[in-house]
């Protein structure tokens, strides 16, 4: 008898993905047999990168990686409520990275709102390793607009792309 696959979603706007993101990557796939990186059109925030940049840099990231994340990982657009995507995948299991206890408060809200509009919807929430619980995109992002070095916070492939915007 085959055993079901366990498949988890990670939604995020991912502007850009940083080293952070790739370490609650690595802690699910100890979780799940695979994981979505589900990359939001969120019309309401300012990014850096527009979405097409950015679905394409998470992709260059893990295609980059193929032998580690071959058949592990998969790359998604979102361009609506995150709900209606699990329902058209058929998939309820979502991650979420908790970096302090200030994401807590807003984590929680955004898991209570998607289970009223998804009763069967299960949040698990991941914490990074200390050496990447500081980073976030939008530290990533002032760093890189004030000239300074980012490389250590995010994959080469995004570097080079904080390089020339």
């Amino acid at each position: 008898m085959l055993k079901a696959r366990k498949i988890a979603v990670y939604p995020g706007t991912f502007d850009p993905i940083t080293n952070g993101h790739m370490d609650i990557i690595d802690r699910a796939l100890g979780l799940f047999d695979q994981v979505i990186v589900a990359v939001a059109d969120n019309k309401n925030k300012k990014t850096m990168f527009d979405f097409c940049e950015r679905l394409a840099l998470t992709e260059q990231v893990f295609f980059s990686q193929q032998n580690k994340y071959q058949h592990k990982i998969v790359v998604k657009k979102v361009d609506g409520l995150l709900t209606d995507f699990l329902r058209a995948s058929n998939l309820n299991i979502v991650i979420r990275g908790l970096r302090a206890v200030s994401d807590f408060e807003y984590e929680f809200s955004l898991a209570g709102m998607n289970r009223k509009l998804m009763p069967e919807i299960e949040t698990v929430y991941l914490m990074p390793s200390d050496e990447h619980m500081f980073i976030s995109s939008s530290f990533v992002r002032e760093v890189a607009m004030l000239e300074g070095d980012v490389a250590k916070f995010v994959p080469g492939v995004v570097f080079d792309a904080l390089k020339s915007k």
